[in-house]
């Protein structure tokens, strides 16, 4: 509240969940993604009730598929900073590593270069086509469908959408993909 209330533009949400971050480990603070969107879009709310102006949210980090994409918009985000995915296209220029964001510092350096390889190209990152079952291609497709399947035609609507925090979603009903250890398409 007190960042909007100073005239900022959009908020970024997000310290340490990025694949090539150390800011949790190093400096020991950090809020799960979804619970610091979640709270940061309620205070946006609040504000933009308040006051009539809206501040856009950026949720950042962390995110690596069509379903975190679509649960970062729909705890009330209206766009995603995504670093290690497109780090991994063949047309990213730092040839198949991501670095993170962290401010260097020489007494306390924070942020490392993790090998992420470069496995498909932006195309198919962004609109596919694929073959993947696991959401890490076809970003695009996958906020689509996730917001067709809530009945959300824009994104604003989507923020209104009923969000269930259920742990076991990726496993619960899977006891076959589980017992073969596969998430892959059959041939």
């Amino acid at each position: 509240m007190e960042l909007m209330e100073t005239g900022v533009q959009g908020i970024l949400v997000g310290v340490g969940p990025g694949a090539a971050c150390t800011s949790r480990e190093v400096l020991g603070i950090g809020i799960p993604q979804v619970s610091a969107t979640l709270e940061t879009a309620h205070a946006r709310n609040v504000y933009f009730a308040r006051t009539g102006r809206y501040v856009p949210i950026i949720t950042d980090g962390g995110i690596r598929t069509g379903g975190d994409i679509a649960k970062s918009i729909c705890a009330g985000a209206d766009a995603v900073m995504i670093g290690s995915p497109f780090a991994s296209t063949e047309e990213a220029p730092g040839g198949g590593y991501h670095w993170g964001m962290a401010t260097p510092h020489a007494t306390l350096p924070r942020g490392v270069r993790v090998r992420v390889g470069q496995s498909h190209s932006l195309q198919t990152l962004l609109f596919g086509p694929t073959s993947k079952t696991d959401g890490t291609e076809n970003l695009v497709g996958a906020l689509r469908t996730s917001m067709a399947t809530c009945g959300a035609q824009s994104i604003r609507e989507f923020h209104d959408a009923r969000m269930v925090i259920a742990p076991s979603i990726k496993t619960e009903g899977k006891i076959y993909q589980i017992a073969q250890g596969q998430r892959s398409a059959a041939p």
